[in-house]
């Protein structure tokens, strides 16, 4: 049963132990309800009942009430069908301490928001809702503190990916799980020494060996490392930045170059969000002097020379380009602007722009606009300078780098085993819709040669210590594919 208690649109309303939340449903549209608003009451629980009577619900709003669970008895265990189209559930700033995994139970799920509550654990079942692109979990304290700190700063692409590889157990049934995976493991040990002892260990070998590598060049191995240091100017404009050194990328057999910048362009429009999340940066290594400087400057001192254009002031770029983008737009009768172009709003506002600038005063890089045309990529390019930087969290601009290695790995290995021919020329203005299917365990066996990635370390103007790339902690997401020497 359901008593209206006055307040709100939706009616202020306490749910009594006992109700089905059916009279609720239908009394405020039934079959045909496709939004219902159940904010800011005091709702405790909620029935399946409502689920049943309302069939067509696509969104759920139920923040600000005193739920314990979700989705409860929403949707009750051996359920099934219930709620198919509901694709938008806010629950937060309840006092919810258990996300459960019949949440799973909820196939067109797009949208979940159960932020500023007291979960300490979220399932592994989430990563089944496969339409899931967005999830808030900020303001609750999880017992996986690595898992905390991306729920604060990440994608919700890299946290399912966690939850996928590293969270199996992090939820219910942990315990069980756990000692489920470890007789596995084990399990799978004697198989392989069995095989092996038989001669018939091969294809498990050749699958290790098609892994791909990538060796991990410490500080302390290099006699001259590369060093960042990092301004106070740039904490109020784009404070984090990431960088490494790449060694060994082969981009002079036949699309090579132009593969690798598709690659980084898609990357852009996802994992980097359109570059709202984070910005890429790829340099020629060789055409860069050190120790470089992290830095934000008035757009009216800025200068850069970039991609394909002759030096400009930050200032004076921004306003061609905003010009640019005004004539396309007009030309093409498009409502929305695209290309470059829609990146500029997201320097709106700013007193100074970020820029990397190196030892002879040169800026290098002017996220998240351009690169300088000083230091551009070209098919005789085999050592890279790679930067991420981003205003939002320092763990995506290193869970992007994650993926931008990973990705170049690849690219090298397709590179190696499809012998293309050599060219000479640099023409990479022409980008492709993206790499052909790289997976390492379609591909013919050859050589695997390991990239080379470098550590680097970024400090702050007194020398002190911010962030090294990679760590021991960096390079875990995808071991499935990857092996890391270090």
């Amino acid at each position: 049963m359901v008593s209206e208690a006055g307040g709100s649109g939706c009616g202020a309303v306490t749910r009594k132990q006992g109700g089905g939340g059916g009279d609720l449903a239908m009394a405020a549209g039934g079959a045909e309800l496709r939004s219902l608003n159940l904010s800011g009451n005091r709702l405790r629980e909620l029935g399946p009942g409502l689920a049943r009577a309302a069939p067509q619900l696509q969104t759920l709003l139920l923040s600000g009430n005193c739920l314990r669970g979700l989705p409860g008895g929403l949707l009750p265990a051996g359920a099934s069908g219930l709620l198919p189209l509901l694709s938008r559930l806010e629950a937060a700033d309840n006092g919810l301490q258990e996300l459960d995994a019949g949440i799973a139970g909820l196939p067109a799920l797009k949208t979940l928001d159960v932020s500023n509550n007291q979960l300490t654990e979220i399932p592994v079942e989430l990563v089944d809702c496969l339409k899931l692109k967005e999830i808030n979990f900020k303001g609750n304290k999880l017992k996986d503190k690595r898992l905390e700190k991306m729920v604060n700063g990440c994608q919700t692409k890299s946290i399912l990916e966690y939850l996928r590889v590293r969270g199996r157990g992090c939820g219910k049934g942990k315990g069980k799980q756990d000692n489920v995976d470890k007789e596995e493991g084990q399990k799978k040990k004697r198989e392989r020494r069995q095989k092996k002892d038989s001669g018939v260990g091969e294809q498990d070998e050749l699958e290790e060996v098609n892994k791909l590598l990538i060796k991990v060049l410490h500080i302390s191995e290099n006699p001259a490392p590369l060093v960042i240091k990092v301004s106070p100017n740039v904490k109020e404009v784009r404070p984090f930045i990431v960088c490494c050194v790449v060694k060994g990328m082969n981009l002079k057999p036949g699309n090579a170059l132009k593969r690798f910048l598709s690659a980084q362009t898609k990357l852009h429009e996802d994992v980097c969000e359109k570059r709202t999340a984070a910005t890429i940066a790829t340099h020629d290594l060789q055409l860069i002097k050190g120790p470089l400087l992290y830095d934000a400057q008035p757009p009216n001192d800025l200068k850069i020379i970039p991609l394909g254009r002759k030096e400009v002031k930050a200032k004076d770029l921004v306003r061609q380009l905003q010009l640019e983008a005004e004539e396309q737009r007009k030309q093409k009768k498009r409502q929305n602007i695209s290309g470059l172009h829609k990146y500029l709003q997201l320097l709106d506002g700013k007193e100074n722009y970020p820029c990397l600038v190196d030892a002879e005063g040169a800026v290098i890089s002017f996220p998240p606009i351009t690169n300088s045309d000083k230091t551009k990529i070209k098919k005789s390019t085999s050592e890279l300078f790679l930067e991420v930087t981003s205003s939002v969290s320092l763990q995506i601009c290193k869970d992007i780098m994650d993926m931008l290695i990973l990705k170049m790995a690849e690219l090298n290995k397709f590179t190696l085993e499809n012998k293309e021919e050599v060219s000479v020329s640099d023409d990479e203005s022409a980008v492709i819709s993206g790499p052909p299917n790289l997976n390492p365990s379609q591909t013919v066996h050859h050589e695997n040669t390991p990239l080379i990635v470098e550590q680097v370390r970024v400090v702050d103007i007194d020398g002190n210590l911010k962030v090294l790339y990679p760590s021991k902690t960096d390079l875990t997401m995808a071991s499935s594919l990857l092996t890391v020497i270090r």
